[in-house]
C-alpha cells in the first residue's frame, strides 16, 4: 500500500515473534537467540522497516549521537587534540549536526584493543559511528556490533566507507617530482598498519616503478617528530636524493626542518610534496606542495549517511585527491 510505514509490531508479528524479542534485534541489544535474530532481520528486509532513532534513543535513555572513533597508536592520547587530521574530521562533520539535534562522541581506542573496548561503543550506539582512523579488523568488528557505521579509510569489503584515491595521489605526487627534473625519488611512509599509510606507500612503489627509479624509503609513524628523524637517515643514507614524497604533512614539515639542517635548501637541492593539505602544510617554511584530501567533505558525507538511516553494506562514496602547488616544489 502506498504509504504504508512497517512498525515494530509489524516486524513481531511477520516474524512470529514477541514486539520485546524484536526490539531487542532491532536495537542490536543482547537476549535473543540466532534463529530469533535471523527471523527479525528477514521480516525487516521484507517490510522495508526503518528504525525511527528518535525513538530509539528516547526509549533507551540517551540522546541521539554519531559517535567518532580514532584509533591511537602510540602511548597516551595527547595528539588526538592536536593532529591536524581528527580536527578536520570534526570540522566537516559539526555543521551536518547542527540542524539535526544530535550531539557528537568522540572516542580513542588503542590499536591493540579488546573486542569488548568496541562492543561497548557499539552497543551504545544511536545515530551510528564514524571510523575516523581504524584498521579493517576493527571496523568489521563494529560492523558485525552494528551496521550503523561509516569508515574514513580503506576498510574491510562489507563496511560502508569513504574511499579517497591514496593510491592515486602518491602516484601523482612522484610523477610531479619526475616532471620538474627530480631523479632521485625517496619517500616518507606512514605506519604499516594504517590503511591510508599503506595505499600511499603502494601508489610511491607503482610510481617510481613506472618510471624505472629505485625506490628509496623509510617510516615516519604520520607524526613531525617521525619525518624529522626518517629525513636525516634517507640523507645519510643517500646524500643524493634530490626529492621526497612524504606521505603527511606533518611529517614533511619535520622533513623540511632536517633538510634545512644539513645545509641543503628546499626546494633547490630537495623538492617535497607531503600529503593531506592540513594547516601543516601552510604553516611550514617553506609552505608545502601537498595533495589535498578531502576529509571535510568526507566527514560530512559520512555523517549524512548515518543520518539518512543505516547505511549499505559495502557502500563506497569515492573522493579525489588533488595537487595543490606552493613553495616547498617552486622556488
Amino acid at each position: 500500500m502506498t504509504g504504508f510505514r512497517p512498525t515494530l509490531n509489524d516486524v513481531a508479528r511477520a516474524a512470529g515473534v514477541s514486539r520485546a524479542a524484536a526490539s531487542r534485534v532491532v536495537n542490536n541489544a543482547p537476549g535473543a537467540s540466532d534463529l530469533t535474530r535471523a527471523r527479525v532481520r528477514a521480516a525487516v528486509a521484507e517490510l522495508g522497516f526503518q528504525p525511527n532513532e528518535s525513538a530509539r534513543a528516547l526509549a533507551s535513555g540517551r540522546r541521539r549521537a554519531v559517535d567518532v572513533i580514532a584509533v591511537t597508536s602510540g602511548a597516551g592520547t595527547g595528539w588526538l587534540g592536536t593532529h591536524p587530521y581528527f580536527s578536520r574530521v570534526l570540522a566537516g562533520m559539526m555543521p551536518v549536526l547542527e540542524g539535526a539535534d544530535a550531539q557528537l562522541r568522540l572516542h580513542s581506542v588503542g590499536r591493540d584493543a579488546g573486542a569488548d573496548a568496541i562492543e561497548e561503543i557499539a552497543a551504545n550506539a544511536t545515530l551510528g559511528a564514524v571510523l575516523a582512523d581504524a584498521t579493517p579488523a576493527v571496523a568489521t568488528r563494529f560492523h558485525r556490533r552494528c551496521g550503523r557505521v561509516v569508515s574514513m579509510v580503506p576498510t574491510a569489503a562489507s563496511v560502508p566507507g569513504m574511499e579517497a584515491d591514496n593510491i592515486g595521489g602518491a602516484c601523482a605526487a612522484v610523477d610531479e617530482l619526475h616532471r620538474l627534473g627530480r631523479r632521485r625519488i625517496a619517500a616518507i611512509h606512514g605506519p604499516a598498519h594504517n590503511p591510508c599509510a599503506i595505499d600511499r606507500r603502494l601508489g610511491y612503489l607503482r610510481a617510481v616503478e613506472g618510471l624505472g627509479l629505485t625506490a628509496v624509503g623509510a617510516d615516519g609513524d604520520f607524526c613531525r617528530e617521525g619525518g624529522h628523524a626518517a629525513a636525516l637517515r634517507l640523507l645519510e643514507q643517500d646524500p643524493g636524493i634530490d626529492a621526497m614524497f612524504v606521505a603527511c604533512d606533518l611529517m614533511a614539515a619535520g622533513a623540511v626542518q632536517a633538510i634545512t639542517a644539513t645545509g641543503r635548501r628546499v626546494p633547490e637541492d630537495v623538492s617535497i610534496i607531503g600529503f593531506d593539505d592540513s594547516i601543516a602544510a601552510v604553516c611550514t617554511n617553506p609552505p608545502l606542495t601537498t595533495m589535498r584530501l578531502p576529509v571535510e567533505e568526507m566527514a560530512a558525507a559520512a555523517t549524512r549517511l548515518l543520518l539518512d538511516g543505516d547505511p549499505v553494506s559495502g557502500l563506497r562514496q569515492r573522493f579525489p585527491v588533488e595537487l595543490v602547488t606552493r613553495q616547498s616544489t617552486q622556488g
